[in-house]
């Protein structure tokens, strides 16, 4: 191995930005992708990286929990398509200081550049995806999901409706993302306003949708975040078409409550009962429009 790229996290880095471009969910720039290394992992690339650090950038937020870490992130205003073709242009590699709350790149943006413009939303999300997991979060993942956005126009703005419609669309749903989904209303990206209404859900949820903008996930490695993202971006799908083929109007059958908490029972999951014990679909909703 002469260079980074024989290091397996950064070839695990590479074709996860890959699969999300064959879904046709990073059009130009857009998404991008985040991951807490590991310390072994950080020795791994060390030799490789640059022999004088950039600058110490300051972020605007502070965690103390991730003092000292090295994340690896996509470059502001890179395309993900670009990623396995040139990546030492496109992505890299930041340090974190001892305060907590600056940055400097260690590899990678040969060409010049800097992380995600929304490494903030993710650094304060990995903080507390941290706290909440013990440790076992280390990816966050956001993407351009077309139907998740496409049902941010149509179903009320609430983490019980969508997770209800999500839940009821595919029997595995449930035990995927048992916790459910939050939703953040539109902001603009990579502000602190954002961030601070991501976390928000984070605390509680392994997802957040962002309205009109597309889905943000975390999970422990990179198959279980995208499996995570792919897996509420298809049951947005089936809902879409469902709600299509019916013109919008009342759904003639679905999996009921009853059915959602046989299925937790049977895969050993613990459901979100705040979700159950909301009581009510989109349909009812909007049970008035369809009269």
């Amino acid at each position: 191995m002469n260079n980074i790229f024989g290091v397996r996290i950064m070839d695990d880095y590479i074709r996860m930005c890959e699969d999300g471009v064959r879904q046709g969910w990073h059009e130009r720039n857009g998404g991008n992708l985040t991951y807490r290394m590991r310390p072994e992992e950080v020795e791994e690339c060390r030799p490789y990286f640059r022999k004088i650090p950039g600058e110490w950038v300051a972020m605007g937020v502070q965690a103390d929990n991730l003092k000292g870490e090295y994340f690896i992130s996509t470059g502001s205003g890179m395309f993900l398509a670009n990623v396995s073709h040139e990546p030492q242009n496109s992505i890299c590699i930041v340090e974190i200081n001892e305060a907590g709350d600056s940055y400097r790149i260690v590899w990678g943006l040969e060409n010049g550049g800097k992380p995600t413009s929304e490494f903030p939303t993710h650094f304060m999300n990995h903080s507390i995806r941290k706290e909440k997991t013990k440790g076992a979060n280390r990816v966050i993942y956001h993407a351009h999901t077309p139907n998740v956005i496409a049902l941010t126009f149509v179903l009320p703005l609430k983490a019980e409706v969508f997770t209800r419609m999500l839940w009821k669309s595919a029997t595995e749903c449930c035990v995927v993302f048992p916790g459910g989904v939050g939703v953040v209303p539109w902001m603009v990206p990579g502000g602190a306003d954002i961030a601070r209404a991501t976390c928000k859900e984070m605390e509680k949820y392994d997802a957040a949708i962002w309205a009109f903008h597309g889905l943000f996930v975390s999970g422990p490695s990179f198959d279980i975040a995208f499996g995570l993202m792919h897996t509420i971006e298809k049951a947005a799908q089936i809902t879409c078409i469902a709600l299509s083929c019916t013109g919008g109007k009342p759904l003639r059958q679905t999996i009921t409550d009853d059915n959602i908490r046989q299925i937790g029972k049977e895969f050993g999951v613990t459901l979100n009962e705040d979700v159950l014990n909301y009581g009510r679909d989109y349909i009812d909703e909007y049970a008035d429009d369809f009269k």
